[in-house]
């Protein structure tokens, strides 16, 4: 089969203003980067406020393994197939971190012929969003250390500055380093950078609403502690009007398009291990009133992506998904069953049989939700007859809609079944709910996230947890925010070496950090990071670009 960049190169890719005209676009509502790229004006949502809302469908997952589970190519595959069925139908998916690009990941665009398109753009720079939260983040940290050698006015305890600096690429050297402002008021610190996807910039991006609320919202996020215990914030150093300049343009969601020319809102992109994993706000609200039908994915497993995408993006954007897809494959669920990565290609139901627990689970978990879920096998060409006849007939026998996938192979001619099922669900009426009611005690809230979602038996504070949670109470209404897990995302629990469906295991609480800005409080579990490294053959080593501007190895 032709690669991912070959397929790509190949397609009818129209001028992106062709691509608005599906959707009602105005010309005067585009900003254009280059032929085929366009950010969005917000007005244009302004002008589309008494139109009725589109339907809303999830596209989540298993728990991921090394084998892959192509959520984003069935998400993609998904919407092309609406478009083959003359449905009006619209993607919202989160931008690429380019630390994932040059990591293990590599692209993030889809694959096969499910995919969003430039890919090379998206991949990479796009529109410039991720400098511009980067940008935003770090001159928060050089005015802080500024305010700091400038004689302190605002008393600043130096040992409790918590705002981090941050860079869109995967470098474990910027995990611990130390910050000197040189001269007689200076200070050294240890310190620490962030990965640009898990700062809280980005989730402010994707949970404001316009820019003036992403003003309003970060002038809150608090950066330090003063000697005397008291919050510092961002609007305390004087400079949320130059940050919201800086956000100007990155605060408009991006438009581009599939292989067929389906409309794709791409704007935004938490980590779902660390953030919570979802595309902008802004950009569904648009998505769902510029179609009938919004297809938006949420990051990793339906533990930390769905969850998050339920109980944060839902209850503060007032959202009501109208069904869920749940990808999984037959590859990953025999890794959940103990089988090596090298022996995938094996026919073996056992193994299966073994693993389908981790399936099982979530779709537990999206019915606490009370909403419909239809589990979609994304096919892999090593997928046998037998392997796919078992996987079908055990979804049905435990009540669960099921469909065949083959997107990646057949773009959207290889998902009208998943989409026809999918429009039949988005008709049923669901009673959706959340895992948690917000004015639960904090406690309560990650009792009930790891007991209900995760299956775990209870939750371990270490002192340090413990310790954070008394200061953040001593001066903030903590209790009534929702909160963001920060989890390993291969399994269940905090171990990642504990595949399928783990039982008789405890989550264990190592921090607790709010925030303030974003409006929730993030749960630090086992050994999760906030700046992940690079593999030691990492996806960097394979691309290049060569003498006529055509890259490689991008995927």
């Amino acid at each position: 089969m032709k690669t991912d960049v070959e397929i790509s190169r190949e397609c009818d890719i129209k001028p992106i203003c062709e691509v608005s005209m599906k959707l009602g676009i105005e010309d005067d509502d585009l900003e254009l980067y280059g032929k085929y790229k366009a950010k969005i004006k917000l007005d244009a949502y302004k002008k589309l406020q008494d139109k009725k809302d589109g339907k809303l469908i999830l596209v989540t997952a298993i728990n991921p393994t090394k084998a892959g589970e192509g959520k984003t190519t069935t998400t993609i595959g998904l919407a092309q197939a609406f478009a083959k069925l003359n449905k009006n139908a619209i993607l919202a998916l989160r931008e690429p971190s380019m630390g994932p690009v040059f990591g293990v990941k590599g692209g993030a665009t889809g694959g096969g012929y499910a995919q969003v398109v430039p890919m090379e753009d998206i991949n990479l720079h796009f529109t410039g969003d991720m400098h511009a939260l980067t940008s935003v983040n770090n001159l928060i940290s050089a005015c802080l250390d500024n305010h700091i050698y400038f004689g302190n006015a605002l008393n600043i305890d130096p040992s409790r500055v918590l705002w981090k600096r941050c860079l869109d690429l995967n470098d474990r050297a910027l995990r611990n380093v130390v910050i000197d402002s040189a001269g007689k008021n200076g200070i050294t610190r240890n310190d620490a950078f962030d990965i640009t996807v898990a700062s809280e910039v980005m989730a402010i991006l994707c949970l404001c609403t316009d820019l003036e609320d992403f003003g309003n919202k970060i002038a809150e996020a608090i950066v330090a502690y003063s000697y005397d215990n008291k919050p510092v914030r961002v609007k305390d150093l004087g400079i949320v009007g130059s940050l919201k300049v800086l956000m100007k343009d990155a605060i408009k969601p991006n438009l581009v398009q599939t292989l067929d020319n389906t409309p794709a809102l791409i704007h935004g992109g938490p980590f779902a291990n660390i953030a919570h994993g979802c595309n902008s706000l802004i950009a569904t609200r648009m998505g769902l009133k510029l179609a009938d039908y919004c297809i938006t994915e949420a990051g990793f497993g339906a533990d930390l992506g769905a969850e998050k995408f339920f109980d944060i993006k839902c209850r503060k954007g007032n959202l009501i998904p109208d069904a869920v897809v749940l990808v999984a494959t037959i590859r990953a669920l025999k890794m959940h069953g103990g089988m090596d990565k090298s022996d995938l290609m094996k026919e073996d139901l056992n193994a299966l049989e073994m693993g389908v627990c981790n399936l099982k689970k979530h779709i537990e978990n999206i019915q606490k939700y009370n909403l419909p879920c239809v589990v979609a096998i994304n096919k892999f060409f090593s997928d046998t007859d037998n392997e796919i006849e078992w996987l079908t007939n055990w979804c049905k026998d435990n009540n669960c809609e099921v469909e065949l996938c083959e997107g990646f192979a057949k773009g959207g001619e290889g998902a009208l079944s998943l989409a026809n099922k999918v429009i039949e669900l988005c008709e049923k009426k669901n009673s959706f709910e959340f895992a948690y009611d917000i004015n639960d005690k904090l406690e309560i809230k990650i009792e009930k996230l790891c007991k209900e979602i995760y299956g775990a038996e209870g939750v371990n504070y270490d002192d340090t947890a413990i310790k954070a949670i008394e200061d953040l109470r001593a001066n903030l209404d903590i209790d009534n925010l929702p909160v963001c897990m920060a989890k390993t995302p291969m399994s269940l629990s905090d171990n990642d070496k504990l595949i399928g469906r783990p039982t008789n295991f405890s989550i264990n609480v190592r921090n607790v950090r709010v925030s303030a800005g974003a409006g929730f409080v993030v749960v630090l579990t086992g050994n999760i990071l906030t700046m992940p490294g690079l593999s030691k053959e990492p996806a960097a080593n394979k691309i290049n670009i060569d003498k006529n501007g055509k890259i490689e190895g991008l995927f």
